[in-house]
């Protein structure tokens, strides 16, 4: 598993805009053209979400 970096100000917002996430829970590892993979800051747990354009 990469390593999380923190977040763009893009990517702040798409992550905001996904239900019941706290933005300052998560990091991200990786960014595509279609989604965005995230992992826990604390769990270390990975979710990916969408971005919807």
């Amino acid at each position: 598993m990469k390593q999380g970096k923190r977040p763009t100000k893009k990517q702040k917002i798409i992550i905001a805009a996904a239900k019941g996430l706290v933005l300052e829970n998560w990091l991200v590892e990786r960014e595509t053209s279609t989604q965005l993979v995230l992992i826990h800051r604390k769990s270390g747990k990975p979710k990916t979400i969408s971005k919807g354009a």
